[in-house]
């Protein structure tokens, strides 16, 4: 199960009215396992960004002069995200631009390029409704350090995002995933296996006693519904069956 973490920054807040990308950051999780393959631009949007974005990610023009533009970026970023499941914090934002960069570029939308999209900002409010969900507040929540984090940047929020995510996530579910990613690695080499099919689960048969007071209950069943039971309708197997 392969799925990125996504994060960008913009030079505001709304790509319909030419606002652009600046930065992109995605973080790998293979098997719920972080894989250290990471993949992160910082892009030229041709444009200044607005003074309120540019107090959030400090990204200036100057900085980004050089830098190259979407249209050099687009084909690895879109052959990095091809059918893995994306994990972002409040997706129609991230999304929404993604799609407007694709279609200046004549490409079809970048939603259409990936598997399923996790909002994690829509499963904070189901988990703690009432409460603040924004990434600062989730990483409060679980535990998870952010004081290196005094600008907003894509990839280091991306991967505090992955933390937040499998935190929020933990569960038996995952612990079974979790064993799975530990299987599909090899793990040590030298580790004993073990055949499953040759284990034999033992089986423990009722005693008289027990099955003497079963029927007893049956009895006062079938007296109750002044017939037979339906418990008395399925087939009993015998004590050979159940020890085959």
């Amino acid at each position: 199960m392969r799925q990125l973490i996504l994060d960008t920054e913009t030079t505001g807040l709304n790509a319909r009215t030419g606002d652009r990308i600046i930065e992109i950051g995605c973080v790998e999780l293979v098997n719920r396992r972080l894989t250290g393959n990471n993949l992160h631009f910082y892009v030229n949007p041709e444009r200044d960004s607005d003074p309120g974005a540019l107090a959030v990610h400090g990204l200036t023009t100057e900085f980004l002069r050089d830098k190259p533009k979407f249209a050099e970026i687009a084909n690895e970023l879109r052959d990095f995200i091809q059918g893995a499941d994306l994990i972002i914090h409040n997706a129609p934002f991230d999304i929404g631009f993604l799609d407007a960069e694709f279609g200046l570029l004549g490409l079809p939308p970048f939603s259409s390029q990936c598997g399923e999209v996790i909002d994690t900002l829509v499963r904070a409010k189901a988990m703690f409704p009432g409460k603040r969900n924004s990434l600062d507040a989730l990483c409060d929540r679980f535990g998870i350090s952010n004081a290196h984090r005094t600008l907003h940047g894509a990839l280091l929020d991306s991967e505090l995002l992955a933390e937040v995510y499998l935190a929020m996530t933990r569960g038996q579910e995952s612990l079974v995933i979790d064993m799975l990613g530990e299987a599909s690695r090899g793990g040590d080499e030298g580790a004993p296996r073990v055949a499953l099919n040759s284990l034999e689960l033992p089986v423990i048969v009722a005693s008289e006693e027990e099955l003497a007071a079963h029927q007893a209950v049956l009895d006062g069943l079938d007296k109750a519904v002044k017939g037979t039971s339906v418990w008395r309708l399925q087939p009993v197997a015998t004590a050979d069956e159940q020890t085959a």
